[in-house]
């Protein structure tokens, strides 16, 4: 016998979707956390890069760019030698914040009841346990294979990796 469709009982949502353009912004990756980040004041990129030591250069570009664009932040060039450029949230981002700190508070609320529960976290969550004081970026080519077996140990999948050493110019 199949089940009966039931009636939706919440309102119908607005035409132009105010939550989905919201969450467009805060839904990227790294997004959160350069809100977070920059919450505390204005900071540069490689004081960024510091505060997230996990995301890429380019990543962290990208997502600066993307934050300009959509309006949370404010780029400013400080005219210095060399010149540097500080990013700084707007008024704009401000809003965000509140909403960026209930959802870190709903999440560990989610942890605590997991662990009472006895349940294991979940496998998508990255915790500072399986974060190196190295990444590969830093690691010498001697460090590389022992890195990369902890951090494919710490995602439960096979360890591979082919490291190219350098030709040594003999035939």
């Amino acid at each position: 016998m199949a089940l009966k469709m039931r009636k939706n009982q919440s309102p119908p949502p607005p035409p132009c979707c105010p939550l989905l353009d919201c969450l467009a912004i805060i839904g990227g990756a790294w997004a959160p956390n350069v809100i977070w980040h920059l919450r505390g004041g204005p900071r540069r990129f490689s004081e960024l890069r510091a505060d997230i030591p996990q995301i890429s250069p380019k990543v962290l570009t990208t997502r600066l760019r993307e934050l300009e664009t959509a309006g949370v932040i404010d780029r400013h060039v400080v005219p210095t030698s060399p010149p540097s450029v500080e990013y700084a949230l707007n008024a704009f981002g401000w809003k965000l914040v509140p909403a960026i700190e209930a959802i870190a508070a709903v999440g560990l609320e989610l942890q605590q009841h997991r662990q009472a529960r006895g349940k294991p976290p979940s496998p998508r969550r990255r915790h500072p346990k399986h974060l190196h004081a190295k990444t590969p970026a830093m690691a010498t080519a001697a460090e590389l294979p022992a890195l990369h077996r902890r951090s494919a140990r710490a995602a439960g999948r096979p360890a591979r990796i082919a490291i190219r050493q350098p030709d040594s110019g003999e035939p």
